[in-house]
């Protein structure tokens, strides 16, 4: 029960790394907002959480909404801890040249804005709680990629907006630490979620051989596997460790 009495939110918690995350902190504690553009997916994953997991619809590139989803977890949790970035998108693999603006558009907003907008509602939240242990106020996860690492050709503007976030963390992890407030980031490999697809541009043995011929390990990373990881990150065994961004992506950034 390492997120024993903590409240947090996930954004985009309704499948894939998402998902494994709600699990996990559930599973070890915490009473978690499910907060996903799929209202229905995000009440699946509630529901089979129980009392501690609240669904909430929200689109975090809008100003709005990610304020509503703050007020909804402080509410939910009486009070907050730990805020999870995972929501994200992709695009299909093409020449940089030749992505249509309003994709580009739809990654900078979801990818990169989503993020400023939830620590802009969150970070005075955390600020005003009474220190905890060694002084903590709050977590800040974000969900990068090791796309912003090691980018694949053809996804230029999905590795240039995880390299954004790389950036970003470590920027806000030097900023808040004297606040009490710690911002860690997770770098995945391509995982068996709904996003996977996307960056294949199709899902054939194939393509997936030669996916998996990058990572060292030999499989795609699972849900369950950044649910472990942001356990760790985000629990008081690691209130001395900020501005990281770890790889979990079997052995790919080696």
């Amino acid at each position: 029960m390492r997120l024993q009495g903590k409240s947090a939110i996930v954004t985009g918690g309704g499948s894939g790394f998402g998902e494994g995350i709600v699990r996990r902190f559930v599973a070890e504690g915490a009473r978690v907002l499910v907060a996903d553009r799929d209202l229905e997916a995000a009440r699946r994953v509630a529901d089979d959480c129980g009392a501690a997991a609240l669904a909430l619809r929200v689109d975090v590139s809008r100003a709005d909404d990610v304020r509503g989803m703050v007020q909804a977890a402080c509410q939910h949790g009486g009070r907050l801890d730990i805020l999870v970035n995972n929501a994200g998108v992709g695009h299909l693999p093409q020449p940089l040249e030749e992505l249509p603006e309003d994709e580009f558009d739809r990654i900078t907003a979801v990818n990169m804005r989503a993020i400023y907008l939830a620590m802009r509602e969150a970070v005075p939240v955390f600020k005003a709680n009474p220190p905890g242990v060694h002084g903590q106020r709050g977590v800040v996860l974000n969900m990068a990629s090791t796309a912003g690492v090691s980018p694949r050709p053809r996804l230029a503007w999905y590795n240039a907006s995880k390299g954004w976030v790389i950036t970003a963390t470590r920027a806000c992890a030097v900023e808040l630490a004297p606040a009490g407030i710690r911002v860690v980031a997770l770098n995945p490999v391509a995982g068996e979620t709904p996003l996977l697809k996307t960056f294949m541009g199709q899902d054939m043995p194939e393509v997936r051989a030669k996916f998996l011929s990058t990572i060292p390990i030999g499989r795609f990373s699972l849900p369950e596997d950044m649910g472990h990881a942001a356990c760790f990150l985000c629990s008081d065994e690691a209130t001395m460790i900020t501005g990281v961004c770890l790889e979990v992506d079997g052995g790919r950034c080696i």
